[in-house]
């Protein structure tokens, strides 16, 4: 079955960065597209970033600017660099993958999660 798991989150200063992994195995990494999600205290989860199997890019507004979202074919791992951090950002940050197009993706069409990472910027 489908297991993704997210490391790298952490605590930061304002203005730090950070860059988060996601590793992706019982699946043809490929197939897939991949996503970075994040939900707030409080709030829902929402979009921030994902790549398509072919490196196609789609950013929510929360992940345009100050975030790039990247893949590792041969490893099956998923990254998200992180700059500029405000804390606003503060939010445990998912993996998340579907067989759909990644701006499908990020609205919704995920279906498989990983367990998150927590970030933290103060």
């Amino acid at each position: 079955h489908v297991q993704l798991v997210e490391s790298g989150g952490g605590s930061v200063q304002v203005g730090g960065s950070l860059r988060l992994s996601c590793k992706m195995s019982g699946a043809t990494y490929m197939r897939w597209c991949m996503g970075w999600f994040r939900q707030a205290p409080g709030k829902q989860r929402e979009g921030v970033a994902a790549i398509d199997s072919d490196g196609t890019t789609d950013y929510a507004d929360s992940g345009k600017g100050r975030f790039t979202v990247s893949q590792d074919n041969a490893k099956n791992v998923l990254y998200l660099q992180m700059s500029a951090l405000k804390p606003d950002d503060t939010a445990v940050y998912y993996c998340g993958a579907g067989y759909v197009p990644g701006w499908l993706l990020l609205r919704g069409g995920a279906i498989f999660w990983g367990q998150g990472t927590q970030v933290t910027v103060s």
